[in-house]
């Protein structure tokens, strides 16, 4: 059967349009959340009706993801034990893609049907967490050993301070436009179907049309990660390497990895080995707490003649046999992550030799980390009918259950403006933030400076599912993945 440009077996094609299908029924499910969070002002205060807005959003979500960096999603995708990143097209690999989508949809539904504004975010990141918890276990290596903490703890500060900023935020901009604005129009709640004045409509469009962007360029980048991540994983010959990539980006890959090879032996403890004892020693190092040795230098350059032997004499990375395409993505991504690891820990002083590897990286980065246009147009169009079916749960809570008052013009352009500008940093930095939290934050941010009151009913309900949303998700992830491996033992595959 062709697929993808690539012969596969009925049963693998099988596999991949499923696993595919659940990599986007996530972002749909996204949509019903985070999407609907963009879109909950401009339909309360019938500042565009809901059919034009969940449309005009998508607009938007999905210019947000094609310009995106890919950025987030890679880094997503690094929370992942490195053992199952390498071999995710194994009955391991696959068992820990659909633990994590199917766990990560289950939750967010059930969130959503309670109207609950729910993170996706944390959502899918603690089934990663429960995957990389269950995979030690079963590994039979320490408790945790498998999970990439140091990236986790740089996560989750970006998820807990976000809301903070939102909060905290969006009340002093509400206060500023009260102290500078005077006109009443803007303080004022919604009338039933009746439309604000001219320019607050402007206002509120333009804020919706900034959280709709930041949220694809942020949010679907997860999406996008995963997708990548199977494509990988099942059809390498297609997806390993940037095919798409030009002469003039090999020319560049190749004299980096002469240059990052040649300062390693002047600069660094060296000792020789075999490519495959090369390839063994850094994925050992790549894991959380371990510090290089003697070894880890002759490693990455011993993995750097490996990778020279593949690439010197061809003139593009389409040039490479479909056969060598898994191996020499496996080494890039050895070395790629064993030189950031080697600096991120202090053992590179040399500033020339940062400047190096920063650029070698950015040239192995360019060869391994890319995104196809198509998967992007994918992942916004799911999310974009997420948001047609689910918006209206969502557009109520934030609407009138967040405050004891129902949100004003003022209000919801203040809590957007800081949603829009958070997310918008934190997609710069290559984190993920969750949407839903710096909105609804932002939401009650305004409340309490308006002197509004909040309805607690609601803030505890909405702080229980935030609370909740790690541990259930971490809990689920484990046991899908427990399930999926216990199934494919039995099975014999």
């Amino acid at each position: 059967m062709e697929l993808f440009g690539e012969s596969v077996a009925v049963s693998t094609a099988v596999l991949l349009i499923t696993a595919l299908l659940l990599a986007l029924s996530f972002e749909m499910v996204n949509g019903f959340h985070d999407t609907a969070n963009a879109v909950a002002t401009v339909i309360y205060t019938n500042t565009l009706r809901p059919n034009v807005a969940v449309v005009w959003s998508g607009v938007w979500n999905l210019i947000g993801v094609l310009a995106s960096s890919g950025a987030v999603a890679f880094g997503v995708v690094s929370l992942l034990p490195v053992e199952l990143v390498l071999n995710v097209g194994s009955s391991a690999g696959m068992a820990m893609v659909f633990s994590l989508l199917v766990s990560a949809i289950i939750w967010n539904v059930g969130t959503w049907y309670l109207g609950l504004p729910a993170s996706s975010s944390h959502t899918l990141i603690g089934s990663i967490l429960g995957v990389g918890l269950a995979h030690s276990v079963m590994s039979a290596e320490v408790f945790g050993r498998g999970v990439n903490w140091a990236k986790v703890q740089e996560v989750f500060a970006s998820l807990m301070i976000s809301p903070l900023i939102g909060f905290g935020c969006s009340a002093l901009l509400l206060l500023l436009c009260k102290a500078l604005i005077k006109n009443p129009a803007l303080y004022e709640a919604p009338t039933k179907d009746k439309p604000p004045p001219f320019w607050i409509r402007a206002t509120l469009i333009f804020t919706c049309t900034g959280v709709s962007f930041a949220h694809g360029s942020n949010d679907g980048q997860k999406g996008m990660g995963l997708v990548m991540l199977i494509l990988i994983g099942v059809i390498p010959a297609s997806f390993a390497l940037n095919i798409g990539a030009s002469k003039q980006d090999m020319q560049m890959l190749v004299s980096a990895s002469r240059e990052v090879s040649v300062a390693l032996e002047q600069d660094l403890e060296k000792d020789s080995m075999t490519g495959e004892e090369a390839a063994l020693e850094l994925s050992n190092y790549l894991k959380p707490n371990v510090s290089p040795n003697r070894r880890t230098a002759a490693a990455i350059v011993e993995l750097n003649r490996e990778l020279m032997k593949e690439l010197v004499g061809k003139s593009q990375l389409k040039d490479i046999p479909r056969a060598d395409r898994t191996k020499l993505r496996t080494n890039m991504y050895l070395v790629d992550e064993s030189l950031g690891k080697l600096v991120k820990q202090g053992r590179i002083a040399n500033a020339d030799m940062k400047t190096k590897i920063k650029q070698y990286r950015d040239q192995l980065d360019n060869s391994t980390r890319f995104i196809p246009f198509w998967v992007k147009v994918a992942v916004a169009l799911a999310l974009g009918l997420g948001t047609m079916i689910g918006w209206k749960r969502i557009v109520v809570t934030v609407g009138e259950k967040i405050g004891k008052e129902h949100l004003t013009y003022a209000q919801g352009a203040s809590a957007e403006l800081v949603a829009m500008l958070t997310i918008g940093a934190a997609d710069q930095l290559g984190l993920p933030v969750s949407t839903t939290h710096v909105l609804t934050s932002g939401v009650a941010g305004t409340m309490a400076a308006n002197n509004s009151g909040v309805q607690m009913q609601t803030v505890r309900n909405m702080l229980l599912a935030w609370v909740l949303t790690l541990p259930a998700s971490v809990f689920l992830g484990a046991a899908f993945f427990g399930a999926g491996i216990y199934a494919i033992s039995r099975m014999g595959l």
